[in-house]
């Protein structure tokens, strides 16, 4: 019996894997219909597993199921943005105010060394690497605070920012303010001042959102 159901669960996780990667990539861009028929042939599959794996987008937010109309990437607005990045201040600020208060000087060696790779990628101008180090030091963080609710609710948020068409290092002159910003994350973590640490993380991650508005606003103009 265990045999019977553990392939099809592996199937339709793979599946979800491989949508929420074309989403991501915006292969699949927001607001487009999923066809369904299109997608179980493209995969040589049934429907069941392929709707398995919607369900499970839909949980994370990407995708939106509409009764009668079938299923749709999920449309962010700039009000989603607001009130995402407004829960993730919160959350990310609670989990470095945590980390200040029990970190092991190991933890604190580990944020350093993450964090000279942020300085390496930022004196090379490569946002690709400054952005994997930046993901990098937000997730140790939030481990080493150990609240795996907080981390499973933040690794859920950060799939829905995924859906935005634009991606705050390029704003002007912003990967130079992130990497400042992280800077006095890390001086307050060391100096084990919790109130310092969580204020800087809730400011950082709210300069992170007026970054993608410039953008936003900016493209907008240029149309």
């Amino acid at each position: 019996m265990t045999a019977s159901r553990i392939a099809p669960l592996a199937l339709y996780q793979q599946v979800a894997e491989r949508l929420r990667d074309r989403i991501f990539s915006h292969e699949l861009p927001p607001g487009t219909w999923v066809d369904e028929q299109a997608l179980a042939e493209q995969y040589g599959i049934s429907r069941t597993p392929l709707r398995e794996a919607l369900k499970v987008l839909a949980s994370e937010g990407l995708v939106t199921l509409k009764p009668r109309r079938g299923c749709y990437v999920t449309e962010i607005s700039d009000r989603d943005l607001d009130e995402i990045f407004t829960v993730m201040a919160m959350l990310e600020g609670e989990c470095a105010r945590v980390l200040a208060t029990r970190a092991t000087e190991a933890d604190l060696e580990r944020l350093q060394a993450i964090h000279a790779d942020l300085e390496k990628a930022a004196r090379a101008g490569d946002i690709d690497g400054f952005f994997e180090a930046n993901q990098a030091f937000h997730l140790a963080i939030q481990e080493i605070a150990d609240n795996h609710w907080l981390l499973h609710v933040i690794e859920d948020l950060r799939k829905v920012i995924k859906l935005s068409r634009h991606h705050s290092l390029y704003s002007e002159g912003r990967l130079e303010q992130a990497l400042a910003e992280h800077r006095a994350v890390l001086d307050a973590l060391i100096a084990r001042d919790a109130s310092a640490a969580e204020t800087r993380m809730r400011d950082h991650i709210r300069s992170g959102r007026a970054a993608l508005e410039r953008i936003a606003k900016a493209r907008t103009k240029a149309a």
